[in-house]
């Protein structure tokens, strides 16, 4: 859908990478994971052996990076200065620390720039669905559809328990904490955009709550 643009935010574990990736196949646009830039920068902050609260170096280690990142739906690829780590970044030691690593202000600020950059050359082509935690209030704040994407605490943690293969009780505890984080940080915190639509995808599946979204882009796109 050229020219379009689709923010989707929402907690951890409510579903929005499946959902945006399978919106923006539907739509025939891009797709960009905004989460994954933060989670490469996390685990370049890893690699160096550098504390992420050590904020001065996480910001140095940032601006050195050289990230790629594919919009293409159907594989969306990222690499770090020329390696590929789309695995890596989904560990058990960056998902602990990335909170921690995005809440840097310079950190943020820096990698915005980054999507926004990628969004207007989107915005020229087929368009784009973006993902995050930020996207409709600060990224792309004039997009064509906000939808802050949720569910109950207890299903996300389902949800996530499932999909990884760990315990529901710490997988709960490490959701609570990164919902805390997130939402507290002084900089861009999580939250939805005043005048975004929210979806609960408590008792919807996939499939339901794609079409739903589809549904609201083609109603604004005839608008």
């Amino acid at each position: 859908m050229a020219g379009t643009v689709v923010a989707v935010d929402g907690p951890s574990g409510s579903g929005k990478s499946t959902v945006s990736r399978r919106l923006a196949l539907a739509l025939g646009t891009r797709y960009l994971d905004t989460g994954a830039m933060y989670r490469a920068v996390t685990w370049a902050v890893l690699e160096a052996g550098v504390d992420p609260l050590a904020a001065d170096t996480v910001t140095k280690i940032a601006l050195e990076c050289v990230l790629t990142i594919g919009t293409d739906a159907s594989d969306p690829r990222i690499a770090l200065d020329g390696i590929a780590i789309d695995g890596p970044i989904r560990g058990p030691e960056v998902t602990a620390a990335v909170s921690v690593v995005s809440a840097v202000p310079a950190v943020r600020q820096y990698l915005v720039a980054q999507q926004r950059e990628i969004i207007a050359a989107a915005r020229r082509g087929e368009g784009i669905v973006v993902e995050g935690r930020d996207i409709g209030a600060v990224v792309a704040p004039d997009a064509i559809l906000k939808v802050y994407l949720t569910a109950t605490a207890t299903e996300r943690a389902r949800r996530r328990s499932t999909e990884r293969a760990t315990d529901l009780d710490s997988t709960a505890a490490d959701l609570a904490r990164r919902d805390r984080l997130d939402s507290t940080r002084a900089v861009d915190p999580l939250a939805q955009a005043p005048d975004a639509v929210v979806v609960d995808s408590t008792t919807m599946d996939i499939d339901e709550v794609v079409a739903r979204l589809v549904a609201m882009v083609q109603e604004r796109t005839r608008a």
